[in-house]
């Protein structure tokens, strides 16, 4: 049965224009980008009015840990992908260090059939690596999975890759986009005997960036690099975090033409090493927030076009399981349901174009990853969007934090601007604080 919805009256964000318009969809569909604010109403069933809101597309985030199967006591793909709706993420592409791992075709197809049943939000999942299932990731198809992922630095879930002619063989060999955790581990290893020596078994926080050090990831990335250019491999480096791993990325090329692009995490942009002090355990990630002018270069890169795409790194755990020495606290941390807010604030605070956190967030990851009919307002495409109101101030308090682990690093935070409505393959799922509980979405589709 056919379904209509038109959303007039916004400020449509969109390949580098902002203009007043409407949006019509038919079914999942976008069927009109109008300049019209005000068409007739009498051609669709339903009518939002925006009331000179802004309409965006639906973020697409390339890199979260759902934590499901086997790890649900920190999050589930249903509590994490309703946390992304209400953040206004349409889209996910998530990581394969569950309990089992996606390391085998069954087990990664498996993650498919429970995200079917589960997810709020449109979805992926990568296709893990070991030292010894080149076989498995041979196979992964290409038009149905986004990514292979390769830990080159150990992290939750112990899928260190570390063997010199199996990484050689995946950059030769792959047949899909190779996305890197980039961390050395022998650096890490050292570091952290040293920390060990001067400190014992509690050092401080603040020593998460020294551990984990600008060092080991700059020795760990340009490997990557190095790999990715002798192989002619489309490489995607994640989470980069530091001012110096900047100068093994170019800009002179548009992100969807390069075969190596970057990725930068929303709280290595909101956080610097001086908050380790207040915040503790609640910003161990890795890689590491590192210092002011590391977290300065970053913004930088991005506005400069060094780093491609924006994304959360959301990674869940318990309030117990954080609340914990450091040796005994595991990184990483829920950022999902905040992230397009906080690259809001960046935007009122005139750091960045509103523009700019629509290429970033949303046109660049459907580029590089080549998602099929998503990530713009384009007549043709799956209508995933959002309206958000850039004059509603909130507080992030665990009254209104949906993740299943209850807390956020953002709690006691200040944003000014809310997620109204989100638009999922052309259904309401989300408007303001209701859920359409019944919704699930799509297998996201590549054209490669």
């Amino acid at each position: 049965m056919s379904y209509t919805l038109l959303i007039k009256n916004v400020r449509i964000v969109n390949e580098d224009y902002v203009f007043k318009g409407s949006v019509g969809i038919k079914d999942s569909f976008i069927s009109d980008v109008l300049n019209d604010p005000f068409p007739n109403e009498k051609d669709y069933e339903q009518v939002i009015n925006g009331c000179g809101r802004f309409l965006l597309p639906g973020v697409i985030d390339d890199q979260v840990h759902f934590r499901e199967p086997g790890l649900t006591h920190k999050g589930e793909i249903y509590t994490e992908s309703k946390a992304a709706v209400a953040g206004g993420v349409t889209s996910f592409m998530e990581m394969p260090n569950t309990k089992p791992k996606a390391i085998t075709q069954e087990l990664l197809e498996e993650k498919y059939r429970l995200a079917e049943k589960k997810s709020m939000a449109n979805f992926s999942f990568y296709m893990g690596t070991t030292n010894d299932n080149i076989e498995e990731v041979l196979e992964t198809d290409p038009s149905r999975v986004c990514g292979v992922k390769i830990f080159m630095g150990a992290s939750t879930g112990n899928m260190l890759v570390d063997d010199k002619k199996t990484l050689s063989r995946i950059f030769k060999d792959s047949p899909l986009l190779i996305a890197t955790h980039c961390e050395d581990e022998p650096t890490i290893q050292k570091n952290t005997r040293w920390a060990r020596e001067k400190y014992g078994e509690n050092p401080p926080f603040s020593l998460h960036p020294v551990i984990r050090s600008a060092a080991a990831c700059y020795k760990s990335s340009s490997l990557a690099v190095e790999l990715a250019k002798k192989y002619e491999s489309r490489l995607h480096v994640l989470h980069i975090s530091t001012a110096r791993e900047l100068e093994l990325f170019h800009n002179t090329l548009p992100s969807n033409k390069k075969n190596i692009t970057s990725e930068v995490c929303i709280h290595h942009l909101w956080f610097n090493d001086r908050d380790y002090q207040e915040k503790q355990s609640l910003i161990k990630w890795n890689p590491a927030v590192k210092t002011p002018e590391d977290q300065e270069a970053l913004l930088n890169g991005l506005l400069g076009d060094k780093l491609d795409v924006v994304a959360t790194d959301h990674a869940p755990h318990t309030w117990d399981e954080k609340n914990n020495t450091y040796f005994n606290a595991p990184s990483g941390g829920p950022m999902i349901q905040h992230s397009l807010q906080v690259m809001l604030e960046f935007y009122k605070q005139g750091k960045i174009t509103i523009n700019k956190v629509v290429e970033k967030m949303s046109h660049t990851p459907a580029q590089i990853f080549q998602i099929k009919q998503r990530g713009f307002i384009r007549k043709g495409y799956k209508a995933d969007l959002v309206i958000v109101d850039a004059e509603k101030s909130h507080k992030v308090s665990q009254e209104n934090i949906l993740y299943k682990a209850g807390w956020s690093p953002l709690e006691g935070s200040k944003l000014h601007s809310g997620i109204e409505t989100t638009i999922i393959n052309g259904q309401i799922v989300y408007k303001e604080g209701r859920f359409d509980e019944s919704f699930r979405g799509e297998r996201l589709l590549f054209e490669r």
